[in-house]
């Protein structure tokens, strides 16, 4: 593997792993007192904000929004991260944080799945053996079997499926949009995009009421681990490496969330974690190794 590719792998894993370290942060200010609705709206605000600011600071990155695939690039953030956002937040409201981590999860297969309809090619053999093994990682890392199944819905399995579905369809559509536009133009075009849908859902009020400041460094924080910087990375990395790839290597999330959450928020690890996160690893690493005839 060429070192550009292993750049772009490098890139995704980093992408994917600060995503990771947005549910230590989100409990985090949870206990300071906000609420999902209020960190969700600044976290997509602020990640706006940041990708502005950085576009205005990198002159090669200026250019008109609107020429190029402007369009296609709206589409990947009102569907993929916003559906995502608020479909995974609603999932949340009916079932166990848990199970709602193993539905989201559910997009390694579903954008492999999606690019082996579009594109009519058959995953290879050691692409479905990574998805299974990184599923079985990843009911040992959340504790499935601990989850509380008594908030068990029929509506919060079809929104749990739904933002995994969002979230293949945007690791999907930005490995397959080609264009001279500079990585934080599109990402900076793609959020924003996102904001209208996001703030019917959840308006932002929060900003107008006492204590906003506040909410807005929370927000700066961590739009820019969810929406910043993930975004970036994906734009570079994934049109380079391949979207299946890139949902295996996308896994790599929830290893450093559970990690992340024992050292900023002193939760106990037990060793059916640290097992299912070495399965994780090992899925990632066999999804790209080739198949040997």
């Amino acid at each position: 593997m060429g070192n550009a590719r292993w750049l772009a792998v490098l890139l995704v894993l980093i992408g994917a792993s600060s995503y990771g370290l947005l549910s230590p942060v989100i409990k985090t200010a949870y206990n300071a007192g906000w609420s999902g609705m209020q960190i969700t709206s600044s976290q997509m605000s602020m990640g706006a904000l940041v990708l502005w600011v950085l576009v205005i600071g990198q002159r090669k990155a200026w250019s008109n929004p609107f020429k190029g695939p402007w369009i296609q690039l709206s589409l990947i953030g009102i569907l993929g991260l916003a559906m995502c956002t608020v479909l995974y937040n609603m999932a949340l409201s009916e079932l166990d944080a848990t199970v709602a981590i193993v539905l989201l999860f559910q997009f390694t297969w579903m954008t492999i799945a999606m690019e082996a309809i579009i594109t009519r090619t058959w995953p290879r053999r050691n692409q479905w053996l990574a998805v299974a093994i990184i599923m079985l990682g990843t009911l040992l890392s959340v504790e499935v079997f601990q989850a509380d199944w008594s908030r068990f819905t029929v509506k919060g399995l079809w929104l749990g499926l739904g933002s995994a579905a969002a979230y293949s369809f945007f690791l999907y559509m930005t490995g397959r949009i080609l264009t001279p536009m500079h990585p934080l133009m599109k990402s900076a075009v793609m959020l924003t995009s996102a904001l209208p849908l996001l703030y019917l859902t959840y308006p932002p009020v929060a900003f107008v009421q006492p204590g906003a400041g506040s909410l807005i460094l929370w927000g700066l924080l961590i739009g820019t681990l969810g929406q910043v910087i993930p975004s970036i990375t994906f734009m570079i990395g994934i049109p380079r490496i391949g979207s299946s790839l890139a949902a295996m290597l996308g896994a790599m999330e929830l290893p450093v969330g559970i990690v992340a959450s024992l050292f900023i928020l002193g939760e106990t690890v037990h060793i059916g974690q640290w097992f299912g996160m070495l399965l994780i690893l090992a899925g990632m690493f066999l999804a790209e190794k080739k198949e040997t005839s």
